[in-house]
């Protein structure tokens, strides 16, 4: 199968990600690995398929992010699929977290994915079509208490609003999700975690492939719309 749609994967080099880009691989995507390090990821996105290249794309600042948003439209100039993935986990508890070590959690996973979306959406208006997946978190939940750790809750949340705000913003086969992929063996969520990276992708690449009378705008786990 090749759908010849393109899928941009941020932080696409290991954990939920790679999986994700991977999932989307076999299911005849063009995919766009996202990465800090292009050194090592070039030839990781060589052995996953000729369809997949990988980008340079630091998400750490305003100034990172825009520099990679300008050098991936240059040579990728239509962007079907945006699958905000990267993420960061601050774990000061509340009473001690500086303001600085949470706006490095915003900017990864609140802000970054919030410039993406508004840049690649925009463009998708003009294309007709569009799927973007906001990789969130139950710690991100309102209904699940925002139990996780601080700058980790607080940016999820963000994301989770933003993603909310922005589905409301655009008409047509622009459809606008979050999702949470549950407890997954990953660099972040440990190897005691019961979900593997492929259990963890398998939503978000479920999403990526929506109807045109598909949701938009809701929260998804196992493929079911929960709670915000």
């Amino acid at each position: 199968m090749n759908n010849n749609k393109v899928a941009l994967v941020t932080g696409g080099n290991r954990g939920i990600g790679l999986a994700i880009v991977k999932g989307l691989s076999e299911h005849g995507f063009n995919v766009v690995l996202g990465c800090r390090d292009i050194n090592t990821s070039e030839a990781l996105a060589k052995s996953i398929g000729a369809n997949v290249v990988a980008v340079e794309l630091d998400l750490s600042s305003y100034d990172t992010r825009q520099r990679a948003i300008s050098n991936i439209t240059k040579r990728f100039p239509k962007i079907d699929v945006l699958i905000n993935n990267a993420g960061v986990l601050e774990d000061t508890p509340f009473t001690e977290l500086s303001s600085e070590a949470l706006m490095s959690s915003m900017q990864t996973n609140a802000f970054a994915a919030f410039e993406l979306t508004q840049y690649f959406a925009n463009q998708m208006v003009s294309n007709g079509y569009g799927r973007i997946v906001n990789i969130s978190s139950g710690w991100g939940a309102f209904s699940d208490g925002l139990t996780g750790p601080a700058a980790y809750s607080i940016s999820k949340a963000t994301l989770n609003a933003m993603t909310k705000v922005a589905a409301n913003s655009y008409n047509g086969d622009i459809k606008i999700n979050a999702m949470c992929p549950g407890w997954v063996r990953t660099d972040m969520g440990g190897m005691s975690a019961t979900r593997s990276p492929e259990e963890g992708a398998e939503t978000a690449i479920w999403l990526a492939m929506l109807g045109s009378d598909a949701p938009t705008g809701q929260f998804f786990r196992d493929k079911k719309q929960i709670d915000w």
